[in-house]
Formats: C-alpha cells, sequence, structure tokens
C-alpha cells in the first residue's frame, strides 16, 4: 500500500505537477518513517505477539473434515491458533487447561443430548462452540456446501432483513457508475476506434445473462472475441482463448471491456456488488450439478463480487462450486461495509493480469 501511495505520488510530484505545491522532500520522509513504522508493526505484533495467544481449536469432527479444515487454520497462522483432532468427546476434557479456545462440531453433534449436556456443564468455562458451517465461514469467510441444508437456507438467507440495505445499495450504484461513465468516456472513443480498426466489426457484444429472480437480461461488454467466436454454441471461456482478438487480449487484461456494465448497473440490471450473473445456457447443468445454486437469483447480481477477488474465473462446473461457497458467504452477510470492502479489494485486480 505505502509503495503504491509513494510511486503515485512521485509520479504527480516529481514528473506532472505544474503547480508550485511540491513537497517532495516530505513526501520520501513521509514513506520512510510510516512505510518503516508500518512493516515493524506487522513484524512484531503480527509475527511475533499473535504467538503468545496460540489458543486453540478443538475439532470433534470426522478425520477428513478436520483436515481439512486445519489446512485453512495453518494457512493463516499469523492469527494465533492451533487445530487439535478429537476423535471422540473427551469427558474429562477442560477448555482453560487444555487451552482450547473453539470447538467446532458438525451440525449433527447437537441432535445427541449427551453432547448438549456436555457442552452445558462447560458452558461457564468460556467454551465457544461453532458448527463447521460458522467456522468456515469465521475463518475461511466461504461456506462449503457439504456443510449446509435446505434448513440452514431458510434459517440464513433472507430478503426481507436486507430491505433497507438494498435501497442504499442501489442509491450507491447509481452514484458510482455515473461517475465512472463521465470519468472514462474519453476511453469509450479510443477503445471504438481500435476495436473497429482491427476487424471492422461491431463494438459492443450483447450476452444473455440471468439477473434477480432468473429475469434474463442483455449484458453489455466491448468486444473482444472475433465475430463468429461462438458460431458452435456457448462453451466455457479459456486461459489463453484463441477466439480473442489483438484489441481484445488488451482489454481483457486491463478490464476495460467491462466498462460498458455500468449502463447495466444504471438500468437495474445488476449491481456495483453481489454475485456474477450467469448465462442460461450453463444455468439448467450447474443447477442440476451444484446444491442450493438456485440461491444465487435471491439477491442482484454484481458487476464485482465476493467471489470474483476470492477465486478465479471460473472455467467449470467445480471452479463453479467453490465460487458458489464464497457467494454464499456473501449473501448471508451482505452489507454496505462488506460492499466497500469488495470494492476496494477489486482495484488492485484491475491493474492484474486475468487468470
Amino acid at each position: 500500500g505505502c509503495l503504491w501511495l509513494f510511486f503515485v505520488g512521485a509520479v504527480y510530484f516529481y514528473a506532472i505537477s505544474f503547480s508550485d505545491l511540491a513537497p517532495k522532500t516530505n513526501l520520501i520522509i513521509h514513506v520512510l518513517v510510516f512505510g518503516g513504522l508500518a512493516y515493524a508493526w506487522r513484524l512484531i505484533f503480527v509475527k511475533k505477539l499473535s504467538r503468545l495467544s496460540s489458543w486453540r481449536i478443538g475439532l470433534f469432527l470426522p478425520q477428513h473434515e478436520a483436515v481439512a479444515f486445519k489446512r485453512i487454520i495453518e494457512s493463516h497462522k499469523h492469527h494465533g491458533y492451533s487445530c487439535v483432532w478429537l476423535p471422540e468427546l473427551p469427558r474429562t476434557l477442560e477448555p482453560q487447561s487444555h487451552r482450547i479456545h473453539t470447538m467446532v462440531v458438525p451440525r449433527s453433534f447437537f441432535s445427541d443430548p449427551a453432547n448438549v449436556f456436555w457442552l452445558y456443564e462447560r458452558m461457564s468455562s468460556g467454551l465457544n462452540v461453532l458448527d463447521l458451517a460458522q467456522a468456515y465461514e469465521l475463518f475461511a469467510r466461504r461456506i462449503p456446501l457439504s456443510t449446509i441444508d435446505e434448513e440452514w437456507c431458510v434459517r440464513h438467507i433472507s430478503k426481507a432483513s436486507h430491505r433497507l440495505y438494498e435501497r442504499v445499495q442501489r442509491w450507491v450504484d447509481v452514484g458510482v457508475a455515473w461517475v465512472i461513465l463521465v470519468c472514462t468516456w474519453p476511453v469509450w472513443l479510443v477503445i471504438v476506434v481500435c476495436i473497429k480498426l482491427e476487424d471492422r466489426g461491431p463494438v459492443f457484444y450483447r450476452q444473455t445473462r440471468l439477473g434477480k429472480n432468473r429475469k434474463p437480461f442483455f449484458i453489455l461488454k466491448f468486444r473482444t472475441m472475433h465475430q463468429d467466436a461462438e458460431k458452435s454454441g456457448p462453451v466455457w471461456a479459456q486461459a489463453s482463448d484463441t477466439r480473442v482478438t489483438y484489441v481484445g487480449s488488451f482489454l481483457r487484461k486491463t478490464h476495460l471491456d467491462e466498462l460498458p456494465q455500468m449502463i447495466n448497473i444504471l438500468k437495474g440490471d445488476i449491481s456495483l456488488v453481489g454475485p456474477r450473473p450467469e448465462r442460461p445456457e450453463f444455468m439448467t447443468l450447474l443447477e442440476r450439478e451444484i446444491p442450493f445454486y438456485r440461491v444465487r437469483h435471491f439477491v442482484q447480481p454484481g458487476f464485482t463480487g465476493w467471489a470474483q477477488i476470492k477465486f478465479r474465473y471460473a472455467r467449470s462446473v467445480m471452479d463453479s462450486k467453490r465460487k458458489f461457497e464464497y457467494d454464499l458467504y456473501y449473501i448471508k452477510n451482505r452489507s454496505v461495509v462488506l460492499d466497500v470492502l469488495i470494492l476496494l479489494k477489486t482495484i488492485p485486480l484491475l491493474f492484474r493480469k486475468s487468470g
């Protein structure tokens, strides 16, 4: 973050600034001092002090689920957690003496009265209990499909509780979309000329997508493929797609091909943040292969989303399944704060090569 701010400031003050305001020395001092302090904070606090609070998470789970969840915790060691697998429920376990901060259990755990009584006896010890879906939601920011059922969807995916948020979201969508359109119209002109010069084909590409409540709409993009790219029918996009034009390759790498979707936002087809709208040609397959996939249509699709910043571009049913687990997290927890976080995390992705 500090390096990006230094780069932007240096370009402005040293290269393009035409004003008398040029605190060049202050810029360097600021970056050195506060950059050094930020690095020291990460080094000392995150890597050193966090180890002092090495609370253990007890995993009362089948072994394969315990191993998978343990990998999640080990990939975030700086948080100060470690795991211990409990193949059976130890009747003499005391959370404080074993430094067990949290117990992760399967959802079926609570159907056994003996298990519930075991937890009740340890409430005074401050033991925190999470079912596996809650644990993944907290530590991995996704919700595996194997950990939920229809009851979970009924209890946690509610439309009514998000009505105020949806109104605020719409106001923000319109305002941001207009700002982007006004600021980028010269870029539009350059893109139009380049596309026309390459093959004289249409500038825009319209593709049918499914929106909220499965309502179909045409999503707009700058055309990046040859005109007959899908003459044999829809196919999954590939990493090195031979159907992409030279201009289209540049537009995809810079994500400029997505700019016309600001028009979709103004029309109300999509929002700034939400699950990416899917093509109807793939929807039947995905709904058949992925449990609860229809839940995506309970909310407005988005230009960007939690799944987009956490996982790569979907090129198969398995990819779509994993992305949907991130979508479920967003649908359950959607809020203005989460939307702002997603938008901030999207900005660096615009300067990263698509993969």
